[in-house]
């Protein structure tokens, strides 16, 4: 995610931001135009002659602070703000819906009754907002307003509950089920050493689920199954099988080691991602989306890097979403020196590599692959 600036004041903001530290000037996402802005109470429209009295105030409309236009847009504050303070995003003042394109997408909720799933909904809604965002920029999901030629996933997000079976994260006919369980750092934290992973985030997991959406709509719906299989094998086999056999032998090839690395890693990005084809680009995708976000931060950093030992200097990332500037050759250059820097910095802080994978070509065409997909 690329860093902000105030309208204001000119210091940096983040994506999360509701208001700049430095000004005190109020900030709200507008998804119509992808940008974090600081925002201003628009002029009220007048009263009306015969006007019920009795009648409900109106929306509070907002516009962006710098706008000068007499017709320019006004905004209202997602519902998901006025009433829990759980999101960011603008919605445009004509939208019928009081909530934002990411929130109106959440079809189920917690109980948020219960002590601390409101903090969990709240994460796990964040992480969505910034997967919405990657998605937008990619041109994959639509702007401010619904268009049924984008479509996007439905989600539930959902808590154990006694005496039921518990919730499963997945996918199923446009519908991405999470655990609100996954937000909790120590119950994360608890399934990725249980089951060998090296990374497990709530970002990561709805990344993951929104590849198999993608799949359904760019690979399926889109007919290319055949050129998928030339990279990623036939999806048509035994997906409950395939699953069954990979968790019968997950642990050994998870831990097993050759003199290059574990057995998977010639071919996939991610060991879980040998388990099925549909796994494979759902690991895939979701990696693409690392490199996509990551790529964004670096450049908006004007990030340079000279690799020590190396006369090889990094140009600095460009941004990943120009198309015009931006080819898969170009993220691969960039993307090893800034990993590199990523995860030197994190062992300085006595933390595990925030990167812990290696790219085989193997990998990379299947990265390739997807680059291409979604371009065309």
């Amino acid at each position: 995610m690329k860093v902000f600036s105030c309208d204001q004041c000119g210091q940096p903001v983040f994506f999360e931001n509701v208001q700049c530290l430095h000004c005190g000037c109020r900030l709200a996402f507008l998804p119509d135009v992808l940008t974090l802005a600081a925002i201003v109470p628009a002029p009220m429209p007048p009263a009306g002659e015969g006007e019920d009295d009795n009648a409900a105030p109106p929306v509070a409309l907002w516009q962006h602070a710098q706008a000068t236009d007499a017709s320019v847009r006004t905004y209202k504050l997602c519902h998901n703000h006025v009433v829990y303070q759980a999101c960011n995003f603008a919605v445009a003042s004509d939208d019928p819906n009081g909530l934002c394109i990411s929130c109106r997408q959440t079809r189920l909720l917690p109980d948020l009754s219960v002590p601390d799933n409101h903090a969990r909904w709240y994460l796990v809604e964040n992480a969505k907002r910034r997967l919405y965002y990657t998605l937008a920029q990619l041109g994959l999901t639509s702007k401010g307003l619904d268009d049924p030629q984008l479509p996007a996933p439905t989600y539930d997000f959902l808590a154990d509950v006694p005496g039921a079976a518990p919730v499963m994260t997945g996918h199923q006919n446009g519908v991405i089920t999470l655990n609100i369980a996954e937000a909790d750092d120590d119950e994360r934290a608890r399934r990725r050493v249980q089951l060998h992973e090296p990374y497990r985030t709530l970002l990561g997991h709805l990344r993951h689920e929104s590849g198999h959406f993608y799949w359904d709509l760019l690979i399926r719906d889109g007919r290319r199954t055949e050129s998928f299989r030339e990279v990623f094998g036939d999806e048509s086999v035994d997906y409950g099988e395939a699953l069954r056999a990979y968790y019968a032998d997950h642990a050994e090839h998870a831990t097993s080691q050759s003199p290059d690395g574990p057995a998977w890693q010639n071919d996939y990005v991610s060991a879980y991602a040998r388990a099925h084809p549909w796994e494979d680009w759902a690991e895939t995708w979701a990696h693409y989306l690392h490199m996509a976000d990551l790529l964004e931060t670096a450049a908006s950093y004007q990030t340079n890097l000279v690799i020590p030992g190396t006369q090889a200097r990094s140009l600095g990332p460009d941004d990943p979403f120009d198309q015009r500037q931006s080819d898969f050759d170009t993220w691969i250059q960039q993307w090893v020196p800034v990993t590199l820097l990523l995860n030197s910095l994190n062992r300085s802080l006595g933390q595990n590599d925030a990167y812990p994978f290696a790219l085989s070509e193997g990998a990379l065409r299947k990265l390739r692959y997807v680059h291409d997909v979604i371009r065309r």
